[in-house]
């Protein structure tokens, strides 16, 4: 079977990437990019890896030039930008374009203390509790709290105007240790793999999004929806909500060519480099979904570029996923 072409760029260059806040998957693809495209690129090519938040911050500040390549979750989010909705309303990128993404399976899900009583939407808007719930802040920029209080506007639900509070935070892991500690009784996050989750999640009922919910959303923003399966959480049966997943290799359309093909070939030729430093979790329960494939690494809600097309299209008709 011939696999794609090994990049081989002679001229060094210097990168810059954008990845999360310094500590999490975003910057580990970063890395790894790094290392990979490197090693076959001029020798004194150096790349920068800059934080980021791994949100819309990141896709601005590819559109705007401040970096050559970012990393964004989830990767449906990004689309809107493509022509200026949502998030992006006045100032749209149209020569954003991917070089891939990197599988992760997630979904944004709203869990409420099962003493309250509450299995549903509905049954929410009907007993208005005054709930402390735990998320993120809509911001502008964080997708997670962006995307939990258009879940809550778009469903009736009024937190403030029922007589209660938000405990609002950047990262997952400090939402979690509000349930945890059992100062929130209500939750809205992603990050579903996460060990937490199988903490606290048998101690709530998640709620299924209401489909005229989704349906806007995907109108709207293209946000797609996606289904928990039973058992995900803890005594949990299968329910309906927002899809989360994936992260988003950017760049734009003026990104060379052979340094877009090169990056792209790093993301399906090495990923073994990334993906045993997740083989010790289950595949499930990863930030990152292995075995990567390739094939399925080219299908971007974002169009490719073409020099990550050039590579993604060499690849060998019914290939085999990675064992």
């Amino acid at each position: 079977m011939t696999r794609p072409p090994e990049p081989k760029i002679d001229r060094s260059l210097t990168l810059h990437l954008r990845g999360d806040w310094g500590a999490a998957n975003l910057h580990r693809v970063c890395g790894w990019i790094s290392q990979e495209f490197t090693d076959r690129a001029g020798p004194h090519t150096r790349v920068a890896i800059w934080n980021s938040r791994g949100y819309a911050d990141a896709v601005r500040a590819v559109g705007r030039g401040e970096v050559h390549v970012a990393l964004t979750t989830p990767a449906a989010f990004a689309t809107a930008a493509l022509d200026g909705r949502g998030l992006f309303t006045g100032e749209p990128f149209p020569d954003l374009r991917a070089l891939g993404v990197v599988p992760q399976r997630d979904r944004l899900v709203m869990g409420v203390r099962r003493s309250l009583g509450v299995t549903s939407f509905a049954e929410l808007r009907e007993r208005k509790p005054a709930l402390t719930l735990a998320t993120s802040g809509d911001d502008g920029t964080n997708h997670v709290g962006i995307a939990a209080h258009q879940l809550l506007e778009r469903s009736g639900i009024d937190v403030l105007g029922w007589g209660g509070s938000f405990l609002e935070d950047e990262r997952p892991w400090e939402t979690f240790a509000h349930v945890l500690a059992g100062r929130a009784d209500a939750v809205i996050h992603e990050a579903i793999m996460l060990p937490a989750w199988q903490e606290f999640g048998g101690d709530l009922h998640f709620l299924e999004v209401e489909p005229d919910v989704l349906d806007g959303l995907a109108a709207d923003y293209s946000w797609p929806a996606a289904t928990i399966e039973e058992g995900q959480f803890p005594g949990c049966p299968r329910f309906r909500t927002l899809d989360f997943s994936d992260f988003l290799v950017l760049a734009r359309a003026d990104l060379p060519d052979d340094v877009a093909y090169a990056i792209a070939w790093v993301l399906g030729e090495t990923r073994d480099v990334i993906e045993r430093q997740y083989r010790h979790l289950p595949p499930d329960r990863s930030p990152v979904t292995y075995p990567l494939d390739p094939a399925t690494m080219g299908r971007s809600p974002v169009p490719l570029h073409p020099g990550a097309a050039a590579y993604y299209d060499a690849l060998p008709e019914n290939e085999e996923t990675s064992a």
